[in-house]
């Protein structure tokens, strides 16, 4: 018989898991953290119960009494039950991925799933994903939200960097790098500062700076609206210290200096 429409709002299986730590039967292990104040480890279930007959039995994929479909994906590592949905059980990873299979490749650095597409195009951080998600908190590594692979190569649940660039927020949360190609906002800022002249007694004020792209650190011209980096052209910048006002010119002096330097000559008549 064909897996029937049942499970929770997690998984679509037609079976309970036994828990191990507390030998409850749950829809799955999501649903059984969610009630319990202890998490069930997948790993070890052992038993299922089946939606349809209600036997108890060995964890497998068909029920052996009714002959159910419990899920018509099966790991039998990870006792996932679920709909078709091309997953894979990543060796590496420890879990099952959502596929197809080769459309993904296991970074060893990163220690992590990663589209094809970013295979030898991107920043590799180690063990990335065994980090919680900047923004949540929560884990990553683990979860059925799928991960951003930021330019500086952190990651971010998805729906947490939508949520991020929604708000306006433009930079990653660990190391303040932008968190996509901002060129076209920075060609922007251009045109904004070149339109706002600041005030006189501003113009020739200067400020040290370090910048979150490129990490270079350098002298420029401070601007309200932002200060641009002189080596890569971001402005996605952080000032260091206060202001470095233009020197001041003694008028008088300077004046006094050009009579003297003023070569002496003899008038005829």
């Amino acid at each position: 018989m064909a897996a029937t429409e049942v499970g929770c709002v997690h998984y679509v299986r037609s079976c309970l898991l036994k828990a191990p730590c507390c030998g409850k039967f749950y829809v799955c292990r999501l649903c059984h953290d969610d009630e319990e104040n202890h998490e069930m480890d997948r790993f070890k279930v052992r038993e299922v119960k089946c939606a349809a007959c209600k036997t108890i039995q060995e964890a497998q994929q068909t029920c052996k009494v009714c002959e159910v479909k419990f899920g018509e994906y099966y790991c039998d590592i990870c006792h996932l039950f679920d709909k078709d949905k091309k997953q894979y059980h990543c060796q590496p990873c420890g879990i099952c991925r959502i596929g197809p299979k080769e459309k993904y490749f296991h970074c060893t650095k990163c220690n992590l799933c990663l589209a094809t597409d970013l295979k030898d195009n991107h920043k590799c951080v180690e063990n990335v994903s065994r980090q919680n998600c900047p923004v949540c908190m929560e884990d990553i590594h683990t979860s059925r939200i799928g991960a951003h692979v930021l330019p500086c190569g952190h990651l971010l649940h998805k729906t947490c960097f939508e949520d991020m660039c929604r708000t306006g927020a433009y930079r990653c949360p660990l190391c303040m790098h932008s968190a996509f190609n901002m060129k076209e906002f920075w060609d922007d800022r251009d045109k904004e500062i070149a339109q706002s002249p600041m005030p006189t007694e501003y113009q020739d004020t200067t400020v040290k700076i370090i910048c979150n792209d490129c990490q270079a650190r350098c002298i420029v011209s401070f601007h309200v609206l932002g200060m641009k980096c002189s080596s890569c052209g971001s402005y996605n910048t952080a000032q260091e210290g206060g202001l470095i006002a233009a020197p001041v010119v003694d008028v008088r002096q300077s004046a006094e200096q050009l009579f003297e330097d003023e070569p002496n000559t003899e008038h005829h008549e």
